[in-house]
């Protein structure tokens, strides 16, 4: 999870003054004390951080605050409004201009990850605003950086303009303008070269390429993971080339978090996306207050709601819902619904996502690799077994474990589980509201944790891990 560590700080310095049930201006300078070195470590600008302290600590002790009923509350609402303006508010998207075809142009240094998000934001643009991009190869200076960019056009099919290595960029910008116009592309990006330290042939060349095109975007791909460093750079290409946005990548990793809390106030360029991963479809648009609500731990349900809509099919849903209440739901389908959820993301990230979740997760380890273990064995049925489970008896069963080299244990485990499953989706459908009703209310009253039953649900690799290969079992 993007900033882990930061989240962790703020979350635990704040827990103490939600604790009491009144506060006083000695309590939150200790929390403020605390929120000071979790942003100094996160390596957040040393200006940025003096300046959201003595924002927060205002607002904190001011009469409104501590004589609330729940002051603790209003405090953490307090950092989560000021952690939000500090990263931009509200998201700004791209600007797509009037003419066509628009143009933007994609800088920053080596090894940012420049040419990969060059691929991942024309993918982006085409499922999500429907353009027919074309991606330019103007970075004739690094080995194989135009290869790169043909490999990676090539794996989106999304054309590549490129004209080698021994072409001026400025005219091979030129002559792929002319080409996206003759050939209906309404978009272009172009790829441009970077160093490995910002210098005046760098910059210039980059100013006539602008001058040239007009780009209605210039956006700056730059690494998360560099802090303070990171800000520096966005600060040098801003006073150059007058940036329009940012790219933030590796956000995706437990980064130290400066660079997405210090760019937006010391630059006043927004973060227009993020990084999420290393496939060409992990892009996000960057929410100042989705991620600052991530950041404490409360949640971005907003973001989750949205990858389901794009991952999942409303339609097959329904239908894989009518299955399960009728008892007909069988190994095929539950596939179909692990496809589906392994589109979403870890599901460590997907629980974060969920108000008052995220902070239960610490003890709870999820092994990636149990989903293909589960996958294996249902793979290794027959077709006809996976329609029909009853028909796998005891010498079905070790076949099946053979083909998938897990042991006879773990594949009697899933059948039964999948079996008691399908028993208790019956009894729900048979059930009359006013018994589900009481069912739900025994369920509550079973523990106030949400995740109290992950464990069992997620089998090995979920909660302390034990040893030997048949460890834990399969749930779903």
């Amino acid at each position: 999870m993007a900033f882990e560590t930061l989240s962790e700080r703020l979350q635990s310095a704040l827990k103490n003054v939600t604790r009491k049930g009144k506060l006083t201006e000695k309590d939150v300078d200790v929390m403020m004390r605390e929120v000071r070195l979790a942003l100094l470590e996160a390596d957040v600008n040393i200006k940025v951080v003096r300046e959201f302290i003595k924002e927060v600590k205002e607002k904190a002790i001011g009469e409104t605050v501590l004589k609330s009923l729940t002051p603790g509350q209003q405090v953490i609402k307090i950092v989560n409004e000021e952690l939000t303006k500090l990263m931009g508010d509200e998201a700004e998207y791209l600007n797509f201009g009037t003419s066509k075809p628009a143009v933007f142009m994609m800088v920053g240094l080596q090894g940012a990850g420049k040419t990969t998000h060059t691929g991942k934001l024309s993918t982006y643009l085409r499922k999500k605003d429907k353009k027919n991009p074309l991606l330019v190869a103007c970075d004739v200076y690094r080995p194989a950086a135009v290869d790169q960019l043909k490999t990676i056009g090539k794996q989106l099919n999304i054309p590549v303009f490129e004209k080698g290595t021994s072409m001026n960029p400025v005219d091979i910008a030129a002559e792929a303008i002319a080409y996206a116009k003759e050939n209906g592309h309404d978009l272009v990006i172009i790829d441009t070269a970077g160093r490995l330290h910002i210098d005046e042939s760098l910059m210039n060349e980059l100013k006539e390429i602008k001058a040239l095109v007009k780009p209605q975007e210039i956006l700056l791909v730059v690494d998360a993971m560099t802090g303070q460093d990171a800000v520096n750079v966005a600060e040098s290409f801003h006073q150059q080339l007058d940036l329009t946005g940012v790219i933030l990548t590796k956000l995706d990793g437990d980064t130290r978090g400066g660079a997405a809390l210090s760019i937006r106030k010391m630059t006043n360029v927004p973060i227009k996306f993020m990084g999420m991963g290393e496939k060409l479809d992990t892009l996000e648009v960057f929410h100042p207050e989705r991620m600052a609500s991530r950041i404490l731990g409360m949640g971005d349900v907003m973001t989750l709601i949205e990858r389901a809509q794009e991952n999942f099919d409303e339609e097959e849903s329904m239908k894989l819902a009518d299955k399960m209440m009728n008892a007909t739901y069988d190994f095929n389908d539950f596939l179909k619904q692990m496809k589906q959820m392994k589109r979403l993301g870890a599901f460590e990230d997907i629980l974060k996502m969920i108000p008052g979740v995220g902070n239960q997760l610490k003890d709870i380890n999820i092994d990636p690799k149990q989903m293909a273990r589960v996958e294996a064995i249902i793979y290794s049925m027959t077709e006809q077994e996976r329609k029909n489970p009853d028909l796998i008896n005891a010498s079905r069963k070790n076949r099946i474990a053979k083909g998938c080299g897990c042991d006879l244990a773990e594949v009697n485990r899933l059948i039964k589980q999948f079996t008691d499953m399908r028993k208790m989706m019956k009894r729900f459908s048979n059930m009359d509201p006013r018994q589900m009703e009481r069912m739900a209310a025994a369920m509550q009253r079973g523990g106030s944790n949400p995740l109290a039953g992950l464990s069992g649900m997620m089998g090995p690799g979920s909660g302390k891990k034990g040893k030997g290969k048949g460890r834990g079992g399969f749930r779903f």
